[in-house]
């Protein structure tokens, strides 16, 4: 064996050693970060009555505002709009939860996150009124043999009590038919050309159609199970209302898990509207449960003009058995984002976190481009663990020029433009504890910018 001269050895080295600051240059970058802080408010109801928390509870005639599941742009530029998700965790915490769309505005200079007007996007002193839309099922205005055939369970809306309790369901609920963290869990969701928004549930799992000002269109879309796995003839989580009509198993979680093919919180986590418009593809965050591809998350098209499941199904291959993803979001008709992610939180650099996360990544793939295993293509475009801070912009989250984006739950991801991202995570209110050891997280967004461009559609 040749051996090189150690002089010439050392002279390698030094220029290896030279060249590692250039090639982590070379990672995606923190270019701004804006903090909304985990006990940020906005009036409602009283929550969090059937919910423990690191806080004092019930929030009496509020609502906390996070966590956050899914973005969209907003009425302004550097405005966006951003769903909170059926409240606390289940159906059975989150009766008494508003579902809701935010208006918001990140301050990347300031580092702040503000509310802003839905309709103007003008920035506002606090969360009111003005800076969300409710989602309602305003079908109490019609006949009830019309009503009922279009969603066959019943609302909490229409409850006396919140089920399972002596509490008197809020009356601006009832009178207003605003749905809730007991009726669907929104994950994700994107606005149609014509101004409405579908969004993603996980109960279900459904598609639901919503009006620009909340109301709910169209009976609920569920999933059929194209693919055949199994016997079901639809694709079904232990929350799904067929297995719970009137709320009077609600506590019979063995048999709403032995009925259902598809674990809890694991329906539709992330949805794509393609560039044109014309198509949503929405993603289940769980392996159904017969599947003997325990690592196949499938992408379902559904055509808009239609409203029917094209028959179309994308696989999508998860890294490893115990992962899940966390958004999914088109870049241009064919290619898109997905946000894969471990179940662990904190950052590794800090002994404090035992379990630290370990994987948080950002993956752009190919829906046109399948390989011989039947999956999409999948190529890594950023590692949320590994994001590149020359300057300093991540306060808390930056060590030796790196900032780490270490939660639990990350569910947001947007193009800016074809070299920038904004991302945001879920900090569960108030439940996640991944930045600071024994403090509740706050909602993050951060603006990241890429080292190769996207082929974004406009």
């Amino acid at each position: 064996m040749n051996h090189l001269p150690s002089a010439k050895c050392g002279f390698i080295l030094t220029v290896i050693l030279l060249l590692l600051p250039s090639f982590r240059g070379q990672a995606a970058e923190l270019t701004g970060r804006a903090i909304l802080a985990a006990d940020t408010f906005a009036p409602g109801s009283t929550t969090a009555q059937f919910k423990k928390t690191k806080r004092t509870t019930p929030f009496s005639n509020a609502q906390p505002v996070q966590g956050f599941s899914s973005v969209i742009a907003g009425t302004k530029p550097g405005t966006f709009l951003v769903i909170s998700d059926n409240g606390f965790g289940s159906k059975a915490n989150s009766l008494d939860y508003g579902l809701r769309i935010y208006a918001v505005e990140p301050d990347f200079v300031g580092g702040k996150v503000f509310p802003v007007n839905f309709q103007t996007g003008e920035r506002l002193f606090s969360f009111n009124r003005q800076s969300f839309v409710e989602l309602s099922d305003k079908r109490s205005l019609m006949p009830k043999a019309y009503r009922n055939s279009l969603v066959n369970f019943s609302a909490i809306a229409e409850q006396t009590n919140y089920p399972g309790s002596n509490i008197p369901v809020s009356p601006l609920i009832k009178a207003n038919r605003l749905l809730t963290g007991g009726d669907f869990d929104i994950e994700s969701f994107r606005r149609s050309p014509d101004g409405s928004f579908w969004m993603g549930d996980e109960f279900g799992p459904f598609l639901l159609h919503f009006g620009a000002k909340g109301e709910l269109l169209e009976a609920p879309f569920p999933v059929p199970n194209l693919l055949r796995i199994g016997k079901s003839d639809f694709v079904q989580s232990p929350d799904n209302p067929e297995f719970d009509p009137d709320f009077t198993k609600l506590t019979d979680s063995v048999a709403r898990n032995a009925a259902a093919n598809l674990g809890g919180s694991k329906g539709f986590e992330g949805m794509a509207l393609n560039p044109r418009g014309t198509m949503l593809y929405a993603m289940l965050e769980g392996v159904i449960k017969d599947d003997v591809q325990k690592k196949r998350l499938l992408i379902y098209e559904f055509d808009l003009t239609s409203k029917k499941y094209t028959g179309q199904v994308f696989a999508y291959q998860l890294e490893n058995p115990n992962h899940a993803i966390g958004d999914l979001t088109a870049v241009n008709n064919e290619e898109f984002l997905v946000i894969e992610r471990d179940n662990n939180q904190g950052d590794s650099r800090n002994s404090a976190f035992k379990n630290p996360a370990k994987f948080k990544r950002i993956y752009k793939i190919n829906l046109q481009k399948v390989n011989q295993a039947g999956f999409v293509e999948k190529e890594l475009l950023v590692d949320l663990l590994n994001i590149s801070d020359p300057n300093g912009i991540g306060g808390n989250g930056t060590k030796d020029g790196i900032f780490v984006f270490p939660f639990v739950t990350i569910e947001s991801v947007l193009p800016l433009d074809e070299k920038t991202l904004l991302v945001i995570n879920d900090n569960n209110y108030a439940d996640s504890i991944g930045r600071i050891p024994e403090q509740i997280d706050n909602t993050e967004f951060i603006r990241i910018s890429l080292n190769k461009p996207l082929n974004l559609s406009r």
